[in-house]
């Protein structure tokens, strides 16, 4: 599990970071520890980080950072993050989520893994990871998830046709739902998405759709 040290970053408390590889599926059956706690961690840490490099780094109103840093800390962004430290083949999970190693885990990972930074080595250290992996995406423009829902809505305006979002499915126990939304235009169904959020649900059917290049 040396997949940090490339960042210069060598954790010290090696159960901490495999608890940060851990899934549920697996926790419930050999008894330990899951990641569920570091990802809320971490996904705070993200926040801060970003938000500090917004700040610091681009003029923008309160209101374009806050769109800005939503598309940068989604689940799609973190997906690709996740890419770029190549830590999937480290992920445990339990036998019947062996073959579903899905894009969700990969992204909870990414944001258990800065939490577990954070608490061995501190802000720093998950800044230095922030640094060399999430800010080359802002830099190079990389388009994620919080931009589909607004590239969609610019072209349903440019036809003047109406856009709804509709939430079809809730899954899940309360502190882990899934949502599942689809998109409808003109009372047609042009994609569907699911996330941890209606929110993130939604940005995923604008996607869905967008991708199909829906004729609008």
């Amino acid at each position: 599990m040396n997949f940090l040290e490339k960042y210069g970053i060598k954790i010290k408390n090696k159960e901490l970071l495999l608890t940060a590889l851990t899934h549920s599926s697996y926790s419930n059956e050999h008894n330990c520890k899951n990641y569920e706690r570091l990802e809320f961690l971490g996904d705070a840490v993200l926040q801060i980080l970003m938000s500090e490099y917004l700040y610091e780094n681009k003029n923008l109103s309160e209101g374009e950072m806050s769109k800005t840093r939503a598309s940068y800390v989604c689940e799609s962004a973190c997906v690709k993050y996740a890419q770029l430290i190549n830590y999937k083949p480290y992920i445990r999970v339990g036998h019947g989520q062996i073959n579903n190693i899905n894009d969700t885990i990969v992204a909870d990972i990414f944001e258990s893994i800065m939490g577990c930074i954070y608490l061995d080595q501190g802000l720093s250290a998950a800044r230095t990871l922030f640094r060399n992996v999430v800010i080359p995406c802002v830099e190079n423009h990389s388009v994620f998830l919080g931009d589909y829902k607004s590239k969609l809505q610019e072209l349903v305006q440019t036809t003047k046709k109406s856009l709804e979002y509709r939430l079809v499915n809730e899954t899940g126990p309360a502190h882990d739902k899934i949502f599942e939304v689809e998109v409808v235009i003109e009372n047609i169904i042009y994609g569907r998405g699911k996330g941890k959020s209606k929110k993130e649900a939604e940005q995923n059917a604008a996607k869905d759709a967008y991708n199909k290049q829906a004729k609008v």
